[in-house]
This record gives C-alpha cells, structure tokens and sequence, in this order.
C-alpha cells in the first residue's frame, strides 16, 4: 500500500513539473541546419532557461504560410525563415519588435530588419559553385563575373536555380546589375538570362536535388548559396564557391518573435539566444552561416569558411526586399514565358 502511494505520488510530481516546464514552438529550417539546432542550439537554451522547445521544420515558404494560417491564435512563437519570407512576415505584422539588448546592439547594421521586428542571425553568400577537378580536366579558368554563366563553353553544363527560389531571383537580379539594370529595372537581367537559358542543365529548386546534381556531374557550374557549396565540400567533393567581382546578394537567415504568442518574453529570450556569441559560432561550425554579432570571433579555419569580417560584408549587396517580394509573382510569370519555356 506504501509503495503504490510513493508511486501514485511520483507520478503526480513528474505530472506537475511536466506541466510547470514552459514550452516554446519554434519554426526554422529542415536538413542540416535543423540537425544542428536539436543537437546543440537548443539543448543550451533548455537548460540555461529551464524550458522546453518543440522544434517545427519546414522550408521558409511552409512557415510563412502556417504563421499566416493562425496569426488569430498562433502556436508557433519564433520564426526562423530566409529574410525574403520575413520581410513578407513584418508587411503582414506577423513579427513582434525585438526588445533591446546587448546581443541586439551588436548586430551589424545590415542584418536590422525593418521596425527591429526581426534580425538576420546568419549569412550566406549567393554566388557561383564549380567542380575543380572538371574545370580542371577541361582546362577551363575559374568564373570571376556574373556574366561568365553566358560562356557557350558551359552548355550542358551549367545549373540556374528558378526565380521561385532564393538563389534564381538572386541571380537575375545580379544578372540585371551587372547589364546596367537594378531590381527597380530588372529587365536587362531577363535579356541576359534569356540568351542563355538553352545552355542551362537544369532549373532545379531544391538544394538536395542541387547539391544531387552537382555529386553525379549532372552540372559543374551553377548558382548557389556559399553554405550549401561548403556543406557540400565539407563531404570531399571538389565544389569550390566565388564571390563574382560585381559583388554578391546576402541571404540572411533571420529570426523573429511572432506577434501573439503566449510565451513573449521566452520568445526574446530564444532571439537573444540566436543572437550572441556563443550561438553564432556554433551556427557558423555547423551550418555555415556567417555570424551578424559583430564581436564574434571565429578560428581561422571556421572563418574562411563562411561570410567573416568587415572585407566579406563590404562585397555584400542587400537587395531592396520589399521590392523583391512585390515584384516576385510577375517576374516568375515572365521567367516561365521567357526563360524556362
């Protein structure tokens, strides 16, 4: 009798210290980044903070619909999504400001979001990926500029991402820049793009299927995102990435507290914790993503892996994102009648 009434009282305590345990829904990426968030960014916060994390993944597109579908009542508390998605997130006021802090103050300025309501915890690079050893065997030099995806030689060859994705409309806004255009005037970029679009292997979407088409020699030169490129070369394959001279499009991967939630201040606390330092170089070891804090200091060899240092952000170029998300349903019409025909 004793005993089941020491076990009846066990089972009460873990039931109430089950219940007395916050939890906080966060949505953020699948694959790779996905594993490194459950194996070491959130066993940190858990512990730190005494709270628990649902993790919910999904690509950035998934997420910004599901905080749309419940903005009434959400369940989900941060977002985690590329900074197209979330410039989308803060138009629709989907994103709670981020409150002050030192880990905020210490973001580099091009990684503030509109109204503070969000903030970019990592970059990447969109730029062009190539197989060494291909080039090699071909005798071809490495590409140095945007308009080197043109060169005939590359016929069957090349991978452009579509315009639907992060890396495609980065490349036709690169394209458009580096033929006198802008996003404000993207047309000089269809009319490069068009002109080459018969040479194109693949206007793959995904990354797995990018980074598949890459590993079976499908393609040795494309457009893709300098995380991807290392997490690839990280494997041994003979991917190497480059910054064309015209400069390359920042991709943020930005964090936001949703507007609504029932845990606010665990929220900040969760943004904060993306934030410093600590975070930022376990993001920038295992995800590749170049850290935004300012006073992160990164071993040499994580640092020339990743987008590092006053020298790296200077050939950065932020896009004008409002422009871009109202701009993206007409350009991907105009990319299917005249580039993907």
């Amino acid at each position: 009798m004793k005993i089941s009434l020491v076990a009846g009282m066990a089972a009460i305590a873990v039931t109430v210290h089950a219940q007395s345990v916050p939890t906080l829904y966060v949505a953020g990426y699948g694959g790779s980044s996905e594993k490194v968030f459950r194996e070491q960014v959130i066993p940190i916060f858990e512990k730190v903070q005494k709270a628990k994390i649902e993790y919910v993944a999904g690509t950035s597109a998934t997420n910004l619909a599901r905080l749309q579908a419940e903005r009434a009542k959400p369940e989900i508390d941060v977002a985690v999504l590329d900074d197209g998605p979330m410039q989308q997130a803060i138009s629709l006021k989907l994103c709670e400001p981020i409150a002050k802090s030192k880990e905020f103050d210490a973001l580099n300025p091009i990684a503030r979001f509109s109204g503070d309501r969000a903030a970019g915890v990592g970059v990447v690079a969109t730029g062009i990926a190539y197989n060494k050893d291909e080039f090699k065997a071909r005798g071809w030099q490495s590409p140095t500029s945007w308009r080197d995806l043109a060169d005939p030689k590359y016929k069957g060859q090349l991978l452009i991402p579509s315009v639907n994705n992060s890396y495609g409309l980065h490349a036709l806004v690169m394209l458009a820049r580096s033929y006198g255009g802008s996003e404000s005037n993207i047309e000089p970029g269809f009319q490069a793009i068009e002109k080459f679009a018969p040479n194109v292997a693949s206007f793959e979407s995904t990354s797995s299927k990018m980074s598949e088409l890459f590993q079976t020699r499908a393609v040795s030169i494309g457009v893709w995102g300098s995380g991807r490129a290392q997490a690839l070369a990280e494997t041994g394959f003979p991917l190497a990435f480059v910054y064309p001279k015209e400069g390359v499009v920042a991709l943020f991967t930005s964090v936001c507290p949703v507007s609504g939630s029932d845990q606010p201040e665990l929220a900040q606390a969760f943004v904060r914790h993306l934030m410093s330092p600590q975070i930022q170089i376990i993001l920038a070891k295992g995800a590749g993503w170049g850290p935004t804090n300012k006073s992160v200091e990164l071993d040499p060899e994580t640092a020339g892996k990743v987008v590092y240092g006053p020298q790296a952000f200077a050939k950065l170029i932020a896009p004008n994102l409002q422009l871009l998300n109202e701009q993206k349903s007409e350009w991907a019409k105009r990319w299917a009648r005249r580039v993907e025909r």
